[in-house]
């Protein structure tokens, strides 16, 4: 079957498409321009970029965001996450943040669903901190300054394929939730 997904980048559209696949889902792009509200709050930001893709293509969909908390600065940059590295760049990032009294982070995923009569969510999170300074080659910055708990690496260290753990666990229990509610499919 066949599902849309508005996304940022290709690469997002290969990542979801690989997880997604094993449950029968051909994944669509959704080219429809959403001018995503910008908010701290990621639930809220996730849940209005859902509900305006939906009312512009009427169709089953599905949106993805991962941002970053900082425990520190009371979860900043969260849904903003993607236009405050893009200014800082990871250099920048890293100086101001992996040098707090506390760089605690974590990692957050959320995907969200609407199938035509409701929404529905699924997050996955990682703890970790911001490193000092920015190690590995990637092109997302948030890989490049995020260390995972109980590493000493940022994800761009640790990950030869470049995929986030972290998104990879949001997109297992959307495929999981596709496979017992088989009505998607209709």
């Amino acid at each position: 079957m066949k599902l849309r997904f508005v996304f940022a980048s290709e690469e997002d559209l290969r990542e979801v498409r690989e997880a997604l696949a094993p449950c029968g889902v051909e994944v669509l792009p959704c080219l429809a321009p959403i001018d995503e509200l910008q908010l701290l709050d990621m639930q809220r930001q996730v849940s209005d970029k859902l509900l305006t893709a939906f009312k512009r293509v009427g169709k089953p969909l599905f949106v993805e965001s991962t941002g970053l908390l900082i425990r520190s600065l009371n979860g900043f940059p969260g849904g903003l996450t993607r236009i405050f590295l893009d200014q800082l760049l990871a250099e920048r990032f890293s100086e101001l943040v992996g040098h707090l009294d506390d760089p605690g982070a974590e990692m957050k995923t959320l995907i969200g669903y609407c199938d035509g009569r409701k929404k529905y969510f699924f997050e996955s999170t990682q703890p970790g901190r911001i490193a000092t300074q920015p190690a590995g080659d990637s092109g997302l910055t948030w890989e490049r300054v995020f260390i995972p708990e109980g590493q000493e690496q940022t994800y761009a260290e640790l990950e030869e394929d470049r995929r986030l753990p972290v998104r990879h666990q949001a997109l297992e229990a959307f495929a999981a939730f596709l496979q017992e509610h088989p009505s998607w499919k209709t």
